[in-house]
């Protein structure tokens, strides 16, 4: 469970990042799962680059035993396989090692916003080991590829360095070429040099459609209704008033503090009300 130590990587033969603000550690990160929704499924490897203020850097990959069989269409993408992790340790074990390597560091990656820094955050949560992202700032070389070249890690690789991503989907790998990437693009585009700046530019805007960040409640003429399971598309009133135990059951069970606050204060009487930009946000 060691970290790695390397020497630096070649970049043109400039220091690594050399048009980037650096203020303190970014850590380049990227996960395999055993599928896409951060409730139900779990990381079966990860990948960290960390690339400190003066370019030095370390790295830290690992496979995990999800508890959980990998379906075969997540093993036909990350070729990992339920023998490859049956003796492995358990996320839990990496948690609060994992805590440690990101402290007081900035995060970047391929597609993080939306998909690796959510399913982080939930793994963290269920290990006892909550991911405080406070003071982060997270920088997402899809979105600025996206935003200036309107496509997936391998194409942008071939654009910007001029190569072919052949080991997609190893975890350390797509780590390695989303650094190539961020590298390139912070040479090509007027776009902010600091991790502030990048911050803001690879926030993505709020979805006004949503009541809770992950998606489990949607907005339905003014009130919140439910998104998934046997009762969706009914109101939350309508659960509190005839499906209590449903309820009860997604209050104690497997989801982000965030619904299960909604949840609790709708319990007491409390209902969500949708705010005016939250409807602006829907047009």
């Amino acid at each position: 469970m060691s970290v790695g130590e390397q020497e630096s990587l070649p970049f043109d033969d400039h220091p690594v990042l050399a048009a980037l603000d650096l203020q303190r550690p970014l850590v380049f990160f990227d996960l395999e799962t055993t599928g896409l929704d951060l409730q139900t499924d779990r990381i079966v490897q990860f990948g960290f680059l960390r690339i400190h203020p003066d370019r030095s850097q370390d790295e830290w990959k690992e496979m995990i035993n999800p508890g959980i069989p990998i379906p075969p269409e997540a093993t036909r993408v990350h070729h990992i396989t339920d023998a490859m992790v049956a003796d492995k340790p358990f996320f839990k074990d990496f948690a609060p090692l994992i805590g440690d390597f990101l402290a007081d560091c900035d995060l970047s990656g391929f597609n993080i916003v939306r998909f690796d820094v959510p399913f982080l955050q939930a793994e963290m949560e269920r290990s006892g080991h909550p991911l405080d992202l406070k003071g982060m700032k997270i920088v997402d070389a899809q979105v600025i590829f996206h935003k200036n070249e309107p496509r997936d890690l391998t194409a942008a690789y071939r654009f910007y360095c001029g190569g072919e991503h052949v080991d997609a989907h190893d975890a350390m790998a797509d780590v390695r070429v989303t650094l190539q990437i961020l590298n390139a693009q912070l040479k090509k585009y007027r776009i902010p040099k600091t991790l502030e700046g990048l911050h803001s530019y690879c926030s993505p805007r709020p979805d006004g459609r949503f009541v809770t960040t992950d998606r489990k409640f949607a907005w339905k003429n003014n009130s919140a209704v439910l998104t998934f399971g046997k009762h969706k598309g009914k109101s939350l009133q309508h659960l509190v008033e005839h499906e209590r135990e449903y309820l009860l059951w997604m209050k104690n069970g497997d989801f982000t503090d965030e619904t299960k606050n909604v949840i609790a204060d709708a319990l007491n009487g409390i209902f969500p009300l949708r705010k005016p930009h939250d409807e602006e946000s829907n047009d």
